[in-house]
């Protein structure tokens, strides 16, 4: 069907949310690619959202290897074994490297976590496709259960979504408290962890893909850094919407002391979509 009989039978959907429920409705699998800061792709299988990849956040892959759950090795090992990537949820189960239900966790983990990441900015557009392989476990979610669980992440971090955008981009510094031994004495390790990768160069993304944790998670453990008064945020001069070069291994050694809902905007519509409604862990 081309775009122009598209066009003539529906009206494009206004927002993300309005697309993935034509989507549902019609139970389509297809990639969703938007175009934007930081963009992403989204994979649909009968019309449920079972995964998305954006440079916003790290995906399930990142998060497997970069938390230490799966070595290089073994997770090089089980892609050569499908060279279209299509069942490496299976094979990771399969060669007992992780539990099902582990794994599900962390696809569903990393699924709402894209989804938070990618709400924090408006898309420039999108592409509807044919559907690629996509590591996810599980049978994914429907389309207002994406934007309920995006809602609720805005709420809990209790900012307008904008300061939560530029607070996701703006670099972390220790503050001199962060060098006492009894400021920390009593930090959880997970808080521990993060406050020694923050080195005043790291931005709350650049912290969850070196962490391997879920940007939300970052975002919400900061805020309990900066309470008490462990770490700031500062934005350098002349770098505001650039993109931080800051490298994403932690850090070996602590700090030394320093002196709602998935867009909505109505974007150019391009490629083939349905007519459709509108539809809106702590731990990563």
């Amino acid at each position: 069907m081309s775009r122009n009989d598209d066009a003539e039978k529906s009206p494009a959907p206004r927002n993300l949310p309005s697309l993935l429920s034509g989507l549902h409705a019609q139970r389509r699998s297809c990639t969703v690619s938007v175009t934007g800061s930081p963009g992403g792709t989204l994979h649909v299988r009968d019309g449920l959202v079972v995964a998305m990849e954006t440079p916003g956040a790290p995906g399930a892959e990142a998060i497997l290897l970069k938390s230490g759950r799966l070595t290089e090795e073994a997770w090089t090992a089980v892609r050569a074994t499908d060279s279209t990537h299509e069942h490496l949820a299976q094979e990771l189960v399969a060669t007992g490297l992780i539990g099902a239900g582990e794994l599900e966790v962390v696809s569903l983990g990393a699924l709402f976590d894209a989804a938070f990441a990618l709400s924090l900015n408006r898309p420039t557009d999108w592409e509807v496709g044919d559907p690629v392989p996509v590591l996810y476990a599980g049978g994914g979610v429907p389309p207002e259960r994406l934007v309920a669980e995006t809602t609720r992440r805005f709420g809990m971090l209790e900012k307008e979504p904008g300061t939560i955008a530029r607070s996701a981009r703006d670099r972390v510094h220790p503050t001199p408290s962060a060098g006492l031994p009894e400021s920390t004495a009593r930090l959880s390790p997970r808080h521990l962890d993060l406050l020694t990768a923050v080195d005043g160069r790291r931005t709350p993304r650049d912290l969850a893909f070196s962490l391997g944790r879920g940007l939300f998670a970052v975002l919400l453990d900061l805020r309990h850094l900066i309470g008490l008064r462990l770490v700031e945020y500062t934005t350098p001069p002349g770098a505001a919407g650039r993109p931080s070069t800051a490298p994403r291994t932690p850090a070996a050694a602590p700090p030394a002391p320093a002196t709602t809902g998935l867009p909505r905007r109505l974007p150019r519509r391009t490629g083939s979509q349905p007519a459709s409604p509108d539809s809106s862990e702590h731990r990563a």
